[in-house]
């Protein structure tokens, strides 16, 4: 597949159940016990910052962002970042975070942060978050927290438990 069949479009809700499939297909049933689909539960991912590719009328991937808090921090978390199979090793993917990057660095989002390899998201700007700075929901290997930060500093005023912005409001009240 070339590069230049590949369309890039802000997500909207008629993407949502093929957004599933592709998540499904990718990361199977045992996602929803991730600690990161616990965040997510806490409501909504960001739209505005979520993007899909397609490839005539079918979509072959997806990156979403959803709106976290933990202490004085604030931000977003990526994924779930999938591609269909036949579709992968053609820098879809690379190409979904660099869009969601850019439109949250625009949104004035301070840091972007997942659960994922090193070896991946390291080149597209992201680190490892400090041991014990943050506590997710659920067990999560330390070495695969990352985070790349949009405002300079933001990283640091990431401390405690971390969770969907929403329910970190609910909790403040």
């Amino acid at each position: 597949m070339s590069a230049g069949a590949i369309a890039y479009l802000p997500e909207t809700p008629a993407h949502d159940d093929e957004i599933d499939l592709i998540n499904d297909e990718a990361f199977g049933p045992g996602r929803f016990a991730r600690a990161a689909y616990k965040i997510r539960e806490g409501g909504p991912h960001d739209r505005a910052l979520s993007f899909v590719a397609k490839a005539g009328d079918l979509v072959v991937g997806s990156v979403r962002l959803t709106p976290i808090a933990a202490g004085a921090g604030r931000g977003h978390m990526l994924g779930p970042l999938a591609v269909r199979p036949a579709f992968k090793s053609a820098g879809i993917g690379r190409t979904l975070v660099a869009l969601s990057m850019d439109a949250a660095r625009r949104a004035g989002s301070p840091l972007v942060m997942l659960v994922g390899d090193a070896p991946y998201y390291g080149p597209l700007g992201f680190v490892r978050v400090p041991a014990n700075q943050i506590q997710m929901p659920r067990p999560v290997d330390p070495q695969r927290l990352l985070a790349c930060e949009l405002q300079a500093g933001s990283l640091a005023k990431l401390q405690g438990s971390l969770d969907h912005r929403n329910r970190a409001r609910q909790a403040e009240a």
